[in-house]
């Protein structure tokens, strides 16, 4: 078992503010040594692995000792796992003198370790206390940053630029009001988790949030999961079956990629949306349904209505509160928070080699265009917390370099992107008004149409 050492008058109470370090003793010689010097410490010792487990079982730990002799393989593989396994925290090491140019031990300490002294201590032992009280410092740090994060980021809405911000403000403008709502923005760009918000955020948020994929089901099962059926209504339909618009009563639907539902459905759904009334598929009983209905599509509705390919009383149904979520490389200066969660939250509880982003891959994450949004960079950050091998992520890692050389833009590349930004950003402040874009810009409005003209940029509608 544990046995904790308090360097204080036997039957004392520990003072408050005592710091308590976890002592792993793997080595052949004795600890009387290691442990000189630590009479300010609470010190929790044990003798194996399977006694550190448990005392890691048993309370938190911001710090640990490690004192390692000449380790078997299977002892070194164990250590891996304990370190690997156990929640997060700074392990120091301490070496015998005649195991330092061990390449086993020293690649034991490179990747696992956040720093190492050598024994005898000596002199040395005031500076060991002052690494175990840094050490112990930032653990309360990523203590504290943890709790925080916590509320930070809800829902994984992570962002702090101007245009994720503007979404933030109409998330919670629109959650307050009980009416239909249409996210637009491209594929990856986060739509549920901006549907999920607003109802958690709604008087709706005890309720059920209820999501369907209309493009992800063929035409003839999509009216069952909508509006469910009786038993009988058609071949295979050997019992009743609830479906999602009944299954949201008291909650909201959710209804993704509505674009993709076929017109022959469409007039189904706006009757509901007038009425408040299904009914199920082979059924008579007409239902009261009391459900709020998110939709998002990637589509350009107003150009589908134009087309025929989407009813245009259904669009101005759907259409009542709107918000447009920006792409990615709109969105200046979240990349790299958003990169930073990702690696948090795939790595978090977890040992990793891995310890963040290097400067060229912030560098490179920054450059490139996201064609695939968010979900291409929560892919790509994935991929690279699994297949690196470096301390930092490369931008090689995350695949955004080619035989390892940063793509550099051209001074009138970076000049164009800047200029795309800046005219985005003040439309968006604007109002979409071109006028009074460019009294913020400083440029008259002819310039202002030239510019994006230039650009290609959409016009107001």
């Amino acid at each position: 078992m544990a046995t904790i050492l308090n360097k204080q008058h036997r039957g004392a109470p520990a003072p408050e503010a005592t710091r308590t370090v976890l002592y792993l003793h793997l080595s052949s010689q004795p600890e009387t040594e290691a442990l000189a010097g630590l009479e300010n410490w609470r010190v929790v010792r044990t003798h194996s692995i399977t006694e550190a487990c448990s005392a890691l079982n048993q309370e938190p730990f911001q710090v640990a000792l490690a004192h390692i002799g000449e380790l078997s393989d299977e002892q070194r593989g164990d250590l891996e796992r304990l370190v690997e396994n156990a929640p997060p925290l700074n392990w120091i090491a301490l070496i015998d003198a005649g195991h330092v140019k061990d390449g086993a031990t020293s690649a034991l300490i490179y990747d696992y370790f956040f720093d190492y002294y050598t024994l005898p201590l000596k002199d040395k032992a005031p500076y060991l206390c002052a690494t175990l009280g840094h050490a112990w410092g930032l653990g309360k740090l990523r203590e504290q940053e943890d709790e925080l994060r916590r509320y930070r980021e809800e829902c994984q809405m992570v962002g702090a630029s101007p245009a994720i911000r503007l979404v933030f403000s109409q998330i919670r403008k629109v959650a307050g009001v009980d009416a239909t709502v249409l996210i637009t923005g491209g594929s990856g760009t986060g739509k549920e988790l901006i549907a999920r918000a607003i109802h958690q955020r709604s008087h709706r948020r005890k309720g059920p949030f209820v999501a369907l994929n209309c493009g992800a089901l063929p035409e003839n099962l999509i009216q069952a999961e909508l509006f469910g059926h009786e038993k009988g209504a058609f071949t295979g339909a050997h019992c009743r079956k609830i479906g999602r618009i009944e299954a949201a009563g008291g909650g909201t639907l959710f209804l993704d990629e509505i674009g993709d539902l076929p017109l022959s459905l469409q007039v189904n759904l706006l009757r509901f949306l007038q009425e408040e009334t299904i009914e199920r598929l082979g059924g008579h009983e007409t239902l009261y349904i009391d459900a709020r209905v998110i939709a998002a599509t990637h589509r350009d509705l107003e150009e589908e209505v134009k087309e025929g390919g989407f009813r245009e009383d259904l669009y101005y149904r759907l259409n009542v509160l709107s918000i447009e979520v920006p792409d990615l490389k709109e969105r200046e200066g979240d990349i790299e928070l958003l990169a930073n969660f990702f690696f948090r939250k795939f790595t978090e509880g977890r040992h990793h080699k891995v310890r963040g982003f290097s400067r060229r891959a912030i560098a490179a994450m920054n450059g490139h265009d996201w064609p695939g949004n968010v979900r291409e960079l929560i892919n790509r950050v994935r991929k690279a917390i699994v297949m690196s091998d470096n301390r930092l992520i490369t931008a090689v890692d995350l695949g955004l370099e080619c035989g390892g050389e940063q793509a550099v833009p051209t001074l009138e590349e970076a000049r164009n992107q800047a200029e795309r930004q800046v005219i985005r950003r003040s439309l968006r402040k604007a109002g979409n008004n071109v006028s009074a874009a460019a009294k913020l810009l400083g440029v008259s409005r002819v310039t202002l149409y030239r510019l994006m003209e230039k650009h290609r940029l959409p016009g107001p509608k």
